[in-house]
């Protein structure tokens, strides 16, 4: 059974690619990803505000020594190339992620300044990343911005980075965009390699009692990739050359089965691994081999799009009719009606 897929112009051993998370910070439990069937890896993403908020802290701190013990002279004061910042740390988990996996790295990169996107990437291509993530985790919150100026935001990005970087680019999108299936063409005239659907913007919570924000996390859940399973379905086939992933509540092989048959070249996880750990990836891909044998497929290729929007009898149904059907279909608990 042949599950080779080509993703960004790389050729992976099958669609399973674990998305940015902790796990990738251990070359450990990396090793055991690759060994229960990882395709790729993707790095958790380098984030410029941790960076630069970590290079400020040392300069404070050289600076606040130099003033408090200036009769000690320059020796006193250590040498700031003494200090690892997050990116060395970052670059030096590239390579050796490099060193003990067989299968491609993907580093992760979210940005803030146009400067520090460009810097960190090229940094990040030639510490030999095999593929570069674009999270752009970016919300629009000034209301007299329009949509337009968002999209071009990300465009704008994208064509700067594409002129200083040569490897393969990949852009996660959240599904904000007012017409997703014509952004992601854009995306890809743009210089990207693929898109992956959908990036989850975490939401702050309310405490009622201090009266204050709080951080939450919700882990997602397999309702969750139905959304990435509709446009993924709307999208294939349209754009040439351009990898689609799906990202966001891919826990079970029937989720990842569902996606494929949608149109996607490769399925990212990430909650499911953290919470159930690398050996996970293993019975997903297990359940993907064992439906194929089921079905009949050899190939990914011979079942991936079958379920796609160019493929069905109906494609309304990925749009509207769906949403009349469920309507039409639902009906009341006894008692709630008389």
């Amino acid at each position: 059974m042949d599950l080779t897929t080509n993703y960004l112009g790389l050729t992976i051993k099958n669609p399973l690619v674990p998305s940015a998370s902790p796990l990738s910070k251990s070359i450990e439990l990396s090793r055991e990803l690759e060994d229960n069937g990882a395709a790729a890896i993707i790095m958790w993403s380098l984030f410029e505000e941790a960076v630069t908020a970590e290079t400020e802290s040392m300069v404070r701190f050289l600076q606040d020594q130099e003033t408090g013990f200036a009769e000690a002279g320059n020796g006193f004061l250590p040498d700031h190339q003494d200090f690892t910042g997050a990116l060395d740390r970052y670059l030096e988990n590239i390579r050796k992620l490099k060193e003990a996996l067989d299968i491609p790295v993907i580093a992760s990169l979210n940005g803030v300044t146009p400067s520090g996107w460009i810097s960190h990437a090229t940094a990040l291509q030639q510490a030999g990343a095999d593929a570069l993530e674009l999270n752009v985790y970016y919300v629009a919150g000034d209301i007299s911005q329009t949509g337009l100026q968002v999209e071009e935001r990300y465009l704008t990005l994208l064509r700067e980075l594409r002129r200083h970087v040569q490897i393969p680019i990949n852009m996660k999108l959240s599904s904000s965009f007012s017409s997703v299936g014509h952004f992601v063409g854009q995306i890809g005239e743009a210089g990207a390699n693929g898109v992956a659907l959908f990036n989850r913007f975490y939401q702050p919570d309310i405490n009622i009692d201090s009266l204050r924000l709080q951080s939450s996390l919700h882990p997602s859940t397999s309702a969750d990739a139905l959304l990435a399973m509709r446009w993924i379905a709307l999208i294939y086939g349209r754009y040439d050359g351009l990898s689609l992933g799906a990202t966001g509540g891919i826990h079970t092989p029937t989720d990842a089965i569902k996606l494929l048959l949608a149109g996607a070249d490769v399925v990212h996880l990430c909650s499911a691994l953290l919470r159930k750990g690398p050996g996970h990836l293993a019975l997903v891909l297990r359940g993907i081999t064992n439906w194929m044998e089921e079905q009949g497929f050899e190939t990914v290729d011979e079942f991936r799009g079958r379920v796609s929007a160019i493929s069905v009898p109906n494609p309304a149904e990925f749009e509207r009719a769906n949403y009349v059907n469920i309507l039409d279909s639902y009906s009341f608990s006894p008692g709630v009606m008389v």
